[in-house]
């Protein structure tokens, strides 16, 4: 009898420590959810980058759970999700393969992302009177990035990064169209000194030339393979140096010389990245650029009534606006800038269009191919600041961890690391 019992005493002891050998060899993963049960979306983003940093692959589970990420499980990557309080969850390879299976039979995909992108900001040096969503997203996610202006742009030193963002900026020449509220406000004396002072060391004759040499150069890194982001009036401003590469578009107040009386026929919209046939706004007393923005049509709705929409990718088959669309909520809140949207009627047939404000032909979030790279743009100056005026405080991101519109930006961010062909880990 006491033979019998230390008999199955032993096999229970065997059992136990082979299943144990199996729990110890059997990988763990974290899964970091990103539908609405996550607290802090965008410091995931950080983990993710994180990741990638330390040599580590991370999925990105396209229309799963908002988007989520899985990684696998290691001591690091928890303490830096837990120090950035960011949830996660635990799964093992059952759990694992069944995400898999419903990714495969759903409208799913899973993206294998490998490298951090090297990211620049394009921003003067001189203090603005005014914050950048970019700028402090990546701050906030604890993404590094290095911070450009024309003179880095000029000496080539674009080829360094894959990625490129573009802070509210005006490529025109125009010091913002900022002349008629503040033409004698200090930090605006101090900016237009700041520009003509820089376009001379740099050999250019006005700050204009400058200005439109520089898109021109970010262009051809686009061309070939770069990618671009850019919000507010960088997105439409750019455009319109383009299709005026060598032409003075800028009125006297600006740089001392009238308009080309011939400007209207020296347009050339093959030249520009999303937009075509636009009409500028030459007077120097209006505070706009061009017919391209909508910023008038969503003031008139006010911020109660103002909201936009993702459009829904195939993830199978479109990757790419599928991961720059990836969220929690499909219907977000409008948000004021000098370039809150664009009219539909203005895109060229090329563009893809990621977001807009539905029963409009406003549309707030478009992106698009040139050459070998990509560009993405979104209307608008603070997602989480309806409108954010100058001179107003920066918006404090521990308020928003969760902020829908910021999401889009650090979508963009995280893009450039992704495989042509998924992979599993």
């Amino acid at each position: 009898m006491h033979k019998a019992w230390g008999r199955l005493l032993a096999g229970w002891l065997l059992a136990g420590s082979l299943l144990g050998a199996t729990a110890a060899r059997a990988e763990t993963y974290m899964l970091i959810p990103m539908d609405l049960t996550q607290t802090n979306h965008l410091r995931a983003y950080g983990v993710a980058f994180h990741t990638l940093q330390a040599n580590e692959k991370v999925n990105w589970l396209l229309n799963y759970r908002g988007g989520s990420f899985l990684i696998k499980d290691n001591t690091r990557v928890k303490l830096d999700a837990r120090l950035l309080g960011v949830d996660f969850e635990l799964i093992d390879d059952a759990s694992v393969a069944a995400i898999r299976a419903e990714v495969k039979q759903e409208n799913m995909e899973e993206v294998l992302l490998e490298k951090p992108p090297r990211i620049a900001v394009y921003s003067p040096p001189n203090k603005q009177p005014w914050d950048d969503a970019v700028t402090l997203a990546l701050t906030y996610a604890e993404v590094p990035y290095d911070v450009v202006y024309d003179a880095d742009i000029v000496a080539g030193r674009l080829a360094e990064y894959d990625w490129l963002h573009l802070h509210h900026e005006d490529f025109t020449g125009q010091y913002g169209k900022f002349y008629a509220n503040f033409g004698l406000e200090p930090w605006y004396l101090e900016q237009k000194h700041f520009h003509e002072q820089l376009a001379g060391e740099l050999g250019f004759g006005s700050v204009w030339e400058l200005k439109h040499a520089v898109a021109g150069i970010i262009r051809t890194y686009v061309e070939g393979g770069g990618f671009l982001f850019a919000m507010c009036s960088a997105t439409d401003t750019i455009d319109i140096a383009l299709a005026w590469l060598r032409t003075d578009i800028v009125p006297a107040p600006f740089d001392g010389t009238p308009i080309d009386p011939t400007y209207r026929a020296q347009a050339n919209f093959d030249g520009t990245f999303a937009f075509q046939d636009f009409k500028l706004t030459t007077n120097p007393m209006v505070y706009e650029f061009s017919d391209l923005d909508t910023s008038n049509y969503a003031m008139m709705r006010g911020a109660m009534a103002d909201y936009f929409t993702l459009f829904s990718f195939a993830a199978k088959y479109d990757p790419v606006p599928a991961m720059l669309t990836q969220n929690h909520v499909n219907v977000i809140n409008g948000f004021l800038g000098q370039t809150t949207g664009y009219h539909r009627r203005h895109l060229k047939r090329s563009v893809i269009v990621l977001a807009a404000v539905e029963g409009t032909d406003e549309v707030k979030y478009i992106h698009g191919k040139r050459g070998m790279g990509t560009w993405t743009f979104l209307g608008g100056h603070d997602p989480e600041d309806y409108q954010h005026r100058v001179g107003d405080p920066p918006t404090d991101l521990d308020l928003y961890p969760t902020s829908p519109g910021y999401r889009l930006i650090l979508n963009n961010v995280l893009f450039p690391a992704a495989r042509k062909k998924p992979q599993k880990t």
